[in-house]
């Protein structure tokens, strides 16, 4: 059966339409991985010298997130997005009891904002 210009468009469409849904459903992966070290020494650590970033985010794929060392210092309430390499975005919001913590170099948890039917948790500590 010969496909002319029309059907084949259709198809290909109709394909990629349920091809990417579940391909984003899928790819979230049990990779906890993120952009900082979890290995680095915690005493070594100093968010005002050196800012802060994710060091693991469950269930990971493609996520980031750094925090500069002059959002640290001004330890105004911000939401950052996550979104790194992954298809799609989440948001995590650091307050002013947050930014405290990390001042006193510790680190924190927080939950993601809800984005493709799933969220991650997101440890932050300073670089």
């Amino acid at each position: 059966m010969k496909m002319n210009r029309k059907s084949f468009i259709k198809k290909s469409v109709g394909a990629l339409l349920v091809a990417v849904p579940t391909y984003s459903a899928l790819s979230c992966s049990n990779d906890d991985s993120a952009n900082g070290d979890p290995n680095i020494d915690p005493s070594a650590r100093d968010c005002f010298e050196n800012g802060a970033n994710a060091i693991t985010i469950t269930s990971n794929h493609g996520h980031t997130l750094i925090v500069s060392k002059a959002d640290v210092a001004a330890g105004v309430e911000k939401e950052y997005s996550i979104q790194g390499g992954s298809g799609h975005d989440h948001k995590v919001k650091l307050t002013t009891t947050h930014f405290a913590t990390l001042q006193n170099n510790n680190q924190i948890t927080i939950e993601s904002t809800t984005g493709n039917a799933h969220r991650h948790d997101v440890t932050v500590a300073c670089a």
